[in-house]
């Protein structure tokens, strides 16, 4: 069942209060330095007229007598050549001869224009020193901090806008994320599209609403079948066993039928705990671990007999080299169900050679020699129905052992080594493949129940 529900780390209405804000500091910053250029160019724009009509004066002038007059104005003044000016202006300009603007010593400020009367008259130069004119300058430093304080005003607009807008445009979504978070099997929110408007928080309601009816329907499904299951698989067992019991009983058994009513009841046995571990897995019951580990190797030689049936007629020999003491933390039935299908397809898939069972490296490791497989098919056994082509079986019994392996959190490797196909499976205290492995399973979780 989830817990409580968590705030994401990443809240869509912050970022969008932060795309509001972020918009308005470049709007207000684009603005403030067009005003700021539009001020300086309107400034500079006024001096050259001022120059222009002084030029146009001078040149008149010129016209008449031959020679310059004396400025209307008072910061401007007439110099026959570059040597004559202040030094500078004439080292600004030595350095940048292509402006007609310049910036002096001790705040002064030259606009300079060039005096060309018609040849073969000498020309000169009309230089304004505007220092005690200028009008921006001086108020740069109030402009620039009003220009501030209008943006942070503009920027904290944008965030009160930004958090009513996101706060209107998010409380669906957020209420329906809310909705997802705390969905459980067992608890499932109904008619979730009631409560939304028609829009996409709307669409996607009803999506989950339709999706949410069809999950349901298919839980109601799976929970028929296993209980009928239960009852149809466990019933007929039952009775094998118990007639099985009854049988044993009578004096006049031979030897021989008394041990093939034996076998008989231990399969009846073990086909009952399989059906009872597949229950299990389709219930998504609580996962329970015996107290302590069991024995690998009595297991592995009853399954070794059960599966021999495969061999028959076969040049095959079984190796088995298993320390008395292996152990593996899994409950009988489903290690039972793991080394049957895992030595069952070994000894199926192999037509001569050597099927070779034992331990290394921790873990329990079954090797054998049969028809080659593709890498890439190899990655994907343990799907249902993906099998080799020309495999007899129904590609069930790797998705079987996958499952129980992800269920019980064992370590299941498949590889292939020097043409064998070898199967890994850790044991007890054993550290299995890397966790993220293709076809791995993680470690046990301290939180795996353990029966009494």
């Amino acid at each position: 069942m989830s817990g409580p529900a968590k705030r994401p780390k990443r809240r869509l209405r912050n970022r969008l209060m932060l795309a509001f804000a972020g918009f308005a500091l470049s709007v207000a910053a684009l603005f403030g330095l067009y005003a700021v250029s539009f001020m300086y160019a309107t400034e500079d724009a006024f001096f050259d007229s001022m120059l222009e009509q002084e030029a146009a004066a001078q040149l008149r002038r010129h016209a008449l007598d031959g020679g310059w007059a004396e400025p209307q104005q008072a910061f401007m003044r007439v110099y026959p050549d570059t040597q004559h000016f202040p030094a500078d202006l004439l080292a600004a300009r030595e350095s940048e001869p292509w402006r007609s603007e310049f910036a002096g010593r001790d705040g002064r400020h030259y606009h300079v224009k060039a005096l060309q009367p018609p040849a073969p008259a000498q020309g000169a130069w009309l230089v304004a020193e505007v220092s005690r004119q200028l009008v921006v300058r001086p108020m740069r430093d109030r402009i620039l901090q009003w220009l501030g304080w209008s943006a942070l005003a503009v920027v904290a607009l944008a965030l009160l806008i930004g958090a009513w807008l996101a706060r209107r445009s998010t409380a669906p979504l957020s209420r329906l994320a809310t909705l997802v978070d705390s969905m459980a099997p067992n608890r499932w929110p109904q008619r979730i599209a009631a409560g939304f408007p028609d829009d996409e928080v709307g669409v996607l309601a009803r999506g989950l609403d339709a999706m949410t009816e069809r999950t349901q329907a298919f839980i109601d499904r799976e929970q028929a079948f296993t209980r009928d299951a239960s009852h149809e698989l466990r019933t007929p067992l039952a009775v094998i066993r118990s007639a099985g019991e009854r049988l044993l009983a009578e004096p006049a058994l031979s030897t021989a039928g008394r041990e093939h009513l034996l076998h008989l009841r231990q399969s009846a046995w073990q086909l009952e705990q399989t059906v009872t571990t597949l229950l299990t897995l389709a219930r998504e019951a609580p996962v329970v671990l015996p107290d302590a580990p069991i024995a690998l190797l009595p297991v592995l030689e009853r399954v070794v007999l059960e599966q021999a049936v495969w061999l028959d007629g076969k040049p095959v020999e079984v190796e088995v080299e298993v320390p008395a003491d292996a152990r593996i933390d899994l409950p009988q039935p489903v290690l039972h169900i793991l080394l049957s299908n895992l030595i069952g397809n070994a000894f199926a898939h192999t037509e001569s050679g050597t099927v070779a069972i034992g331990v290394a490296g921790g873990c329990l490791r079954i090797a054998n020699r049969g028809h080659p497989i593709p890498a890439e098919l190899r990655e994907r056994l343990h799907e249902p129905f993906r099998k080799r082509e020309g495999s007899a079986g129904l590609g069930l019994g790797l998705a079987i052992v996958q499952r129980l392996c992800e269920r019980y959190r064992v370590d299941l490797r498949l590889d292939e080594e020097a043409g064998a196909m070898v199967v890994s499976l850790a044991l007890a205290g054993a550290a299995g493949p890397p966790q993220g492995a293709p076809g791995t399973a993680g470690p046990a979780e301290d939180s795996a129940a353990r029966s009494d």
